[in-house]
């Protein structure tokens, strides 16, 4: 005999198997999801520490050339009124860095907690507060 070809008897799948795969993809997304987003965030304050060390350096360099703290972070890529021994810019791009979340960054000469305090108020931008809305330093 030979076997049927009718093309009404196809194998498909069955309701309840589709229904069971969503619900494992509901599953996976449900746990996967807060792990990439505690990732995301993670990652935007450990950008902003590494812009921080980079301003950092570069204010030190102003410094050693200068001899003395710019009074401003314009001052890395635009020669300030007065200074003689300014050979910059001491940036590459030319520009100030916004923070990971599009805030300027905060500088203070003097500073409270060395010569010089620079920092970003991360997610908030307001002082204070815990994970992502915690304040970036460079004096820490």
């Amino acid at each position: 005999m030979k076997p049927s070809t009718n093309p009404r008897r196809t194998r498909a799948f069955t309701l309840i198997e589709l229904l069971a795969v969503i619900a494992i993809l509901g599953l996976i997304a449900a746990f996967a999801v807060p792990q990439v987003l505690k990732w995301v965030s993670g990652a935007r304050s450990d950008s902003a520490r590494i812009q921080i060390e980079a301003l950092g350096a570069s204010i030190d360099l102003y410094r050693l050339e200068v001899g003395s703290f710019p009074p401003n972070l314009e001052a890395l890529v635009e020669k300030p009124a007065g200074v003689e021994k300014w050979n910059g810019p001491y940036l590459k791009k030319k520009t100030i860095p916004k923070d990971p979340w599009g805030n300027d960054y905060i500088y203070r000469y003097p500073g409270r907690n060395g010569p010089y305090d620079l920092l970003s108020l991360g997610a908030d931008n307001a002082e204070g507060g815990e994970g992502e809305q915690k304040d970036i330093v460079s004096w820490e």
